[in-house]
């Protein structure tokens, strides 16, 4: 997907397409999890940031029920649906995120109305770089507004995770859209996800002489896959063997008295959420005392517990991460959650270019795709531009 950057050039081609201007234009970015991997939904840690690609809506509320929607990236023609009778499942591809959100509003009572819609994003797809939450957030800020609805953001939250777990069928947590709408510049997203208290965590890795760089595989992934809800399963049927309301509840301390108890697989699920939650709170005390390069074994940890305990984890993303420590970076691991997407790499400046001439070359030899590679900075969350 490639982004017109100018909101203006946005708003010209929704005139163009839709014979009227636009009443406003927002925009939602996707986001990177620096650590923190399959613990929201057991209502644990996690420590994502908003990134500075995003997802931006041109839109117009309309007088009936209609919704037409087009995206400025290639292969899709426009969508023309209706909110009547709007029922989980419908939509197709892009186009159930925008209708998933318009559902999960009209379940809170808010009187939704037509819309005519242009999508533009720069968020990579497939990437775990959480491409439809960032389209999701967009939408979501936009209705919000123009409805009067009024909801704030720990609300949009719930209503965008109603729409991915009812509407389109993923059963994810609230990290995501956490993050893309509630990220500021320059700063992670610290969100305990049983009662979404947030602190914004300072992260400045280029004050510490690094960069992030994010590695797409170019390996496509899905959450609305089996693997995804396979690994959900797993961790819901620890925490009712160990009997907890959710794994978030288990200390590293009855690990071992829990491998009495659970089969191996299923230890090794929750040995993973347990100790993650456990990581993502030394990254947050480490980031708040020593900044970001104390954080790069912790992010390492985190990546050989979802290889091997949680098994999200591929040759292309171990490839990546293997290449990026052998080659100068100080901590790598998978981010998103598995079976493809990215992995990110801090590294310092100095060593950049080695570490990227090392992943293409490396990928080359093993015959993969050739990575994306490219840097992200925390950005701000969920705005109106226009």
């Amino acid at each position: 997907m490639t982004t017109t950057t100018d909101t203006s050039v946005l708003a010209a081609r929704f005139q163009e397409t839709f014979d009227a201007a636009p009443d406003g234009v927002w925009q939602a970015p996707g986001r990177v999890n620096l650590i923190g991997e399959h613990t929201d939904y057991n209502e644990g840690f996690v420590l994502p940031f908003a990134i500075d690609k995003t997802a931006k809506v041109a839109l117009r509320v309309r007088d009936d029920s209609a919704v037409r929607m087009l995206s400025t990236f290639g292969g899709h023609g426009l969508v023309e649906t209706d909110l009547e009778g709007l029922e989980p499942g419908s939509g197709e591809g892009w186009s159930r995120y925008p209708l998933g959100v318009a559902w999960a509003l009209k379940e809170r009572g808010i009187d939704v109305p037509g819309f005519d819609l242009l999508l533009d994003s720069d968020v990579p797809s497939g990437a775990g770089l959480s491409s439809s939450h960032a389209i999701e957030c967009a939408v979501i800020s936009a209705l919000n507004d123009l409805t009067g609805a009024g909801f704030a953001a720990e609300d949009l939250v719930l209503a965008t995770q109603r729409a991915e777990n009812v509407f389109v069928g993923a059963p994810t947590g609230i990290m995501d859209q956490s993050a893309s709408l509630r990220g500021a510049k320059g700063h992670a997203v610290f969100l305990d996800c049983r009662d979404q208290h947030v602190e914004l965590v300072p992260f400045d890795a280029e004050a510490s002489g690094l960069v992030l760089l994010v590695i797409d595989t170019k390996v496509s992934h899905s959450h609305a896959d089996g693997g995804y809800a396979s690994r959900r399963a797993s961790c819901e049927l620890g925490a009712e063997i160990l009997g907890v309301k959710a794994l978030r509840d288990v200390g590293i301390e009855v690990l071992e008295e829990a491998s009495g108890l659970l089969d191996e697989t299923t230890l090794r699920r929750v040995r993973h959420v347990v100790t993650e939650n456990d990581r993502v709170l030394q990254t947050v005390e480490l980031l708040s005392s020593n900044g970001p390069a104390s954080i790069g074994a912790l992010l390492d940890a985190s990546h050989v517990s979802m290889r091997d305990d949680f098994e999200i984890s591929c040759a292309e993303l171990d490839l990546a991460v293997d290449t990026s420590r052998a080659n100068g970076a100080i901590g790598a691991r998978m981010t998103g959650g598995g079976f493809g997407g990215s992995a990110i790499a801090l590294t310092p400046v100095g060593q950049e270019q080695q570490v990227r001439d090392a992943v293409v070359r490396s990928f080359a030899e093993a015959g993969f795709t050739t990575p994306d590679i490219f840097t992200v900075t925390p950005a701000a969350g969920a705005l109106r531009l226009a």
